[in-house]
């Protein structure tokens, strides 16, 4: 009679009665096909089948044969609706799955706990923020496409139900269980955040699921262990903890899942759980809130429920309480039993039974179970790990970072040439990626000691400390207090050093601070991942600006809602290509090129460094220092950059002096060194000259007249193995020159006879005599000048002439096995023999550096003069010497730079804009800029090496043919946002 009374209902109260409008949660859009199915399934089902959609079971996909035999079991005999995956990996729990929903009669529900991605449970997969650091961020736009990113790797791993996002307002510093998984303790943050995040996840095709109801955020048990006590009176828990769910539901929210909690203002009945309570599920959730869609338990193996009841008698009660699923049983085919035997009393009614089965075929057919497909795994670890979730992770970073204290206006970090930086580390997890970033600014020296006053000595020689905290960043419930020894060691720094306190752990560690009184800086950067190192010593050193604000209170230190905002000081940042316009997968291409150079001996290593945008997108490093050596030309090594000594020396430090209006372009050298008065070049021009149309002599050997005539080897005339005060020039390793012999040098160039026609013709001689001039000028040596100028304010560190003074053969590059000359590998000293008889400093040849430092000095061109917030040039200087003033006489060149040819060849691609601007090295060296681009590339190399010979590199066009293909990786037809953001 039963059977037969409930078939009837069942016609009577088919779909329509749980969905009579469109816009219900888990309504179709197309409705009426969604709801015949639904019938169809339905009304096809036998009693124990119905009552087998209730279930959602653990699977795991790194588990026994056993396991997987145990869900089959249940599937094929139980006729379970679903399974919640957790831990294992994506290949093995696609396949899992295929195999699952391939025997299951009505196709499987599948969910998954991916609070922050697919990573929360599975290995190969990506591991977004924590919502903590997501409640920092301002842009709810990036919230939301988080959330879509997060969908489209559960749509694509076969998940449909993703039980997030946690609208736990974490109110409770001391919450064990929710903490960094809260978005944050002001109920308006979460909301705006949570709703961000589920409209992006339900837009991507997975249903959400706001968790965990009524609010876990306020405790200090765990409800995995025992049944944690929520105390607050019922307009309390109305207006905070309830308030993300009456508006997330009015969005659209698919499902929630209800905590096991004690809430006595809202449940009489003492210790008793709130997913089994009917007053919270349904009185309070489905009616009073109106919600429509799916409720889950939390788990009903959890302690918080568990010690309750038995199991069955626990699935009764949630499923009476007024829940839909029924998650994480003890006992399946036990609480089946007891379901089917409270139904056959008439204890539950078939309308009930019908209620939550008819709304979890809803969802099935809404996530396209109708038509399900199994899922392929070819391409799956890749597809779970895409180059648009990096793009995002940046982002994500970039604006969550919080300055929170920033005394005297210490950060951003500036004035660089007054700073003497140390890092120290603190916390028991790994600052590498922090440190090394740092050291991309300027000078930063990591200091270490067993003992801390051994520590404070060795930061006497320092005047900022940088403290990075770092705690482990595996999961959101790491350890992230300050250990005693930690906090004692800060204050005491602090008390003795101007400090800047970088946490890289959950905010809440502030907290055990007494005082922040004597550290003038803090930056909380929530987590100890790689990027976010990284980008969190950018925003110290400003090229980055800092946009978040700290989602929770910090005991009396700071309150929800604080952070500090700067704009960025337009120094170079660093980054992946697509966010500045440009492909990561074309510029892969340089590689190849890079790579053919080495392999074919036209050079045996390479750094290699392209910028767009300010932001530094490509930065590697090809080869080794020498063909037959073993050392791998590394980041840190420092390459002779020959001739582009001329821009990133000599010509600034000019620039200055037009700027100051000591000269003009206009200025002849007569004017400028009176011995030129009654020379042959007495009315060459500044612009002329370092235009290379003045008819001076392209070089001269000076080197060949200090040679014995006979054995040409070094005259002991000129050369000494030892220094002594009259030979004190030291040339390489045990070759002093005479004293005075740059006087012989300049007197050379001052009687040398012109060219006979007035044509280009590219020459080193200006630079020689502007370096006499410049010199004369500040009664200061030019690698001084440079280096007060330039190089210390920019944070060009690795730059110097003479680098054997100061860094160790390990960092330098050499060049050449002279055997014409000085007879020795030339390492350490300048290649080119002008300069090194010059002390090694010549306004022509001299400096050594790196490409990351080399870039320094371009992206202050690029910017019109303006770098790391000063601003060292006017716009219009920069903007006379970048002028080819002869090209009507067929010369390319600008004032000192050199520009795109004017024909089919020359020094570009023929790819670039007319006002890009740079200059290449007898060494291998390139650097270029290009305005309209906004493109900075740098190609450093030591192609002499071991001997300089034949240029294979020119020959063969490798630097031009590089720089083709970094133009050919511009894709900035759509906006940065748009490439990033998400397509519905």
């Amino acid at each position: 009679m039963r059977y037969i009374v409930s078939l009837i209902f069942t016609l009577v109260i088919s779909f329509p009665m749980i969905s009579q409008e469109a816009n219900h949660p888990l309504a179709h859009k197309n409705l009426k096909a969604q709801q015949q199915w639904v019938d169809s399934v339905y009304s096809n089902m036998s009693l124990k089948e119905k009552i087998g959609q209730l279930f959602m079971v653990r699977a795991f996909s790194n588990d026994s044969k056993g396991n997987e035999n145990e869900i089959a079991k249940l599937i094929n005999n139980n006729h379970i609706g679903g399974l919640i995956f957790s831990t294992g990996g994506p290949v093995r729990q696609a396949k899992l799955n295929n195999l699952y929903q391939a025997i299951s009669k009505t196709p499987l529900l599948i969910g998954m706990d991916a609070e922050w991605g697919l990573s929360m449970r599975l290995d190969s997969t990506y591991a977004f923020p924590w919502n903590m650091t997501l409640g920092a961020i301002k842009d709810k736009k990036l919230v939301e496409r988080t959330g879509y990113h997060i969908g489209e790797h559960c749509k694509r791993i076969g998940v449909h139900f993703n039980f997030a996002p946690v609208v736990d307002i974490n109110t409770n510093p001391k919450n064990p269980i929710i903490g960094n998984r809260s978005f944050g303790e002001d109920r308006d943050n979460v909301t705006e955040k949570a709703s961000a995040f589920m409209k992006g996840m339900q837009d991507a095709g997975v249903l959400a699921n706001a968790k965990h109801f009524p609010g876990h955020g306020d405790t200090d048990s765990d409800s995995h262990k025992t049944l944690p006590t929520i105390n607050f009176n019922e307009k309390r828990i109305d207006s905070i903890e309830l308030y993300p769910y009456r508006q997330l539901i009015k969005e659209g929210l698919s499902s929630v899942m209800v905590a096991h909690l004690n809430v006595p203002s809202l449940e009489p009945r003492d210790g008793f759980p709130s997913s089994l309570s009917k007053h919270i599920v349904t009185d309070i959730l489905k009616d009073s809130l109106g919600f429509k869609g799916l409720i889950f338990t939390d788990a009903l193996e959890m302690k918080g429920v568990s010690n309750y009841s038995t199991p069955g008698e626990i699935d009764l009660a949630a499923f009476q309480a007024g829940n839909d699923v029924l998650l994480i049983s003890e006992d399946v085919p036990k609480a089946i039993d007891k379901i089917i035997d409270a139904y056959n009393k008439n204890d539950i009614s078939e309308e009930r039974l019908a209620h939550s089965v008819k709304k979890i075929l809803m969802a099935k057919y809404k996530v396209g179970l109708d038509n399900y497909q199994p899922i392929g795994t070819a391409t799956l670890v890749d597809d779970l790990n895409r180059l648009e979730d990096d793009i995002l992770y940046e982002e994500l970073f970039e604006n969550a970072i919080t300055v929170l204290k920033n005394k005297s206006e210490v950060l951003p970090l500036r004035h660089l040439e007054t700073k003497k930086i140390a890092y120290v580390e603190l916390g028991d997890s790994s600052g590498s990626e922090f440190y090394e970033e740092l050291k991309k600014y300027t000078k930063v020296h990591k200091v270490t000691a067993d003992k801390l006053d051994e520590l404070i000595t060795k930061l006497q020689n320092y005047n900022t400390v940088i403290v990075g905290f770092h705690k482990k960043n595996d999961n959101p419930w790491q350890g992230y207090k300050f250990k005693d020894k930690d906090l004692v060691w800060l204050y005491e720094i602090a008390r003795t050093n101007t400090v800047i306190l970088d946490v890289f752990a959950r905010p809440y560690s502030l907290i055990d601070l007494s005082t922040i009184e004597n550290i003038e800086g803090i930056v909380m950067s929530y987590q100890n991942s790689a990027i976010s190192q990284q980008k969190s010593a950018q925003i110290i050193f400003g090229s980055l600006s800092a946009k978040g604000t700290i989602p929770v209170s910090l005991g009396e230190h700071f309150n929800a809602g604080d952070g500090i905002v700067y704009n960025s000081i337009s120094s170079l940042s660093y980054g992946l290509p697509e966010r500045v316009g440009m492909s990561s997968k074309k510029l892969q291409r340089l590689d190849s090129v890079a790579n053919y150079a080495v392999d074919n001996k036209m050079t045996p290593g390479i750094q290699l460094l392209v910028a767009r945008k300010g932001k530094v997108v490509y930065n590697k490093n090809f080869g080794k220092h020498t063909y037959d050596g073993k050392e791998k030309v590394k980041f840190e090594d420092i390459y002779d950059v020959a001739s582009l000594t001329k821009i990133l020396a000599t010509l600034p430090l000019l620039m200055e002096l037009e700027e100051k209006k000591a000269v003009s372009l206009n200025t002849k050298l007569s004017r400028i060194l009176p011995e030129y008065l009654n020379s042959n070049k007495k009315n060459i021009t500044i612009k002329s000259m370092l235009s290379h149309y003045a008819q001076l002599r392209p070089w001269v050997p000076f080197y060949v007249a200090t040679l014995d005539s006979v054995t040409q080897k070094p005259d002991p005339k000129y050369y000494r193995r030892v220094a002594t005060p009259r030979f004190s020039i030291k040339v390489a390793e045990e070759m002093f020159l005479r004293h005075d012999y740059p006087d012989s040098i300049q007197k050379v160039i001052l009687e040398t006879e012109l060219l006979s026609t007035l044509r280009y013709r590219y020459s080193d001689l200006p630079y020689y005599i502007l370096k006499k001039y410049i010199e004369g000028y500040y009664k200061k040596p030019l690698d001084e000048l440079v280096q007060t100028h330039f190089y210390q304010s920019l944070g060009a560190n690795y730059t110097t002439y003479n680098p054997s003074t100061k860094f160790s053969d390990k960092n330098i590059i050499p060049t050449e096995i002279d055997d014409y000359f000085r007879y020795q590998k030339v390492q350490g000293y300048v290649h080119d023999m002008g300069a090194a008889m010059q002390n090694g400093v010549g306004g022509h040849a001299g400096v050594f550096s790196n490409a990351n430092d080399v870039a320094k000095m371009m992206q202050l061109y690029l910017q019109k003069g303006y770098y790391g917030g000063k601003r060292y040039f006017k716009t219009e200087t920069i903007d006379k010497f970048n002028t080819c003033h002869f090209c009507h006489k067929n010369v390319r060149r600008g004032v000192g730079f050199d520009k795109p040819q004017l024909g089919d060849e020359g020094p570009t691609c023929g790819c670039v804009s007319m006002t890009s601007f740079g200059h290449s090295g007898f060494t291998g060296t390139y650097a270029w800029a290009d305005p309209e681009a906004e493109i900075v590339y740098i190609f450093l190399a030591n192609r002499t090496y071991p001997k300089a010979g034949k240029n294979l590199l020119l020959r063969e066009n490798i630097r031009t043919e590089i720089q083709r293909l970094i133009y050919e990786a511009i894709i900035d037809n759509d906006s940065d946002d748009d490439i990033a953001e998400h397509k519905h």
